[in-house]
């Protein structure tokens, strides 16, 4: 936080293209973290998106990791490099390839939505009573509002999913997947759509939405993992209206690897 607004050009750098971006600020979040981990939990692979940049190996250990540790030190970089206060801090526990609690924090509000497997998802303020999230009931797809991202997809693709998109009531894309979990999970809007599947930008936030009583699976229907790099990831309110999101913008689209 005392970086935000104060980063020098020196301290923003691209990864991938010019909207991939990683900051002086997320190396070192990522660095206290996998710190305090370190002492919490010693034998846990630590999987964070820094860390695996450095050493892409780590990622393919998480699948087989009898317990991980997965973070995002600062989900919606784009945002904080460009002083938009829309971003937040993502940590998930894996278990046997199975993603067991998750945490999104925000830190402008300081309170954390946590969800633990099997326990529901909770909104946990700085102080005050926490309060069990829900994402509410499914309505119909025209009236739906959901967050869509479409930055990973190229040509005719990209434009038939667009054009598809339409016939919901709105959607829209924070450039922050931290933000929109949590929306979801409090019931604000009806959906979540994400073609790219990186573990540290979704485990949290799948796990928060089931817990609120929300569905989640990959465009082909099939669960989404830990391991799993591709395949999208739509989340609706449930499995009704997951199908029918489905069947409405991805009428004649091939699967999007």
């Amino acid at each position: 936080m005392p970086r935000f607004g104060k980063l020098g050009d020196g301290d923003i750098r691209e990864k991938s293209e010019a909207i991939d971006l990683v900051t002086e600020a997320d190396e070192a979040a990522e660095r206290l973290i996998a710190r305090e981990i370190a002492g919490l939990m010693p034998n846990a692979l630590f999987v964070g998106e820094e860390s695996v940049a450095a050493d892409p190996a780590l990622l393919g250990k998480l699948g087989a990791a009898d317990l991980a540790i997965v973070v995002d030190p600062v989900d919606g970089t784009f945002n904080f490099a460009n002083g938009v206060p829309l971003f937040g801090v993502m940590i998930s526990v894996v278990r046997g390839g199975e993603t067991v609690a998750g945490i999104i924090l925000d830190p402008f509000a300081g309170d954390c939505h946590v969800a633990e497997k099997g326990a529901g998802a909770w909104a946990v303020p700085l102080d005050g009573e926490r309060k069990r999230l829900s994402v509410g009931k499914g309505i119909p797809v025209e009236a739906m509002l959901g967050a869509a991202s479409t930055g990973y997809l190229y040509g005719e693709e990209r434009a038939a999913l667009l054009a598809n998109l339409a016939k919901v009531r709105n959607f829209f894309s924070y450039r922050c997947a931290a933000h929109e979990y949590r929306l979801l999970a409090k019931g604000g809007m009806q959906f979540a759509l994400y073609n790219k599947l990186m573990p540290w930008d979704h485990l949290a936030g799948a796990l928060l939405s089931q817990e609120a009583g929300g569905y989640a699976a990959r465009f082909d229907g099939s669960a989404y993992l830990p391991s799993h790099t591709d395949g999208g990831l739509l989340v609706a309110t449930d499995r009704d209206s997951w199908q029918a999101l489905r069947d409405t913008i991805f009428p004649n689209i091939a699967m999007v690897a």
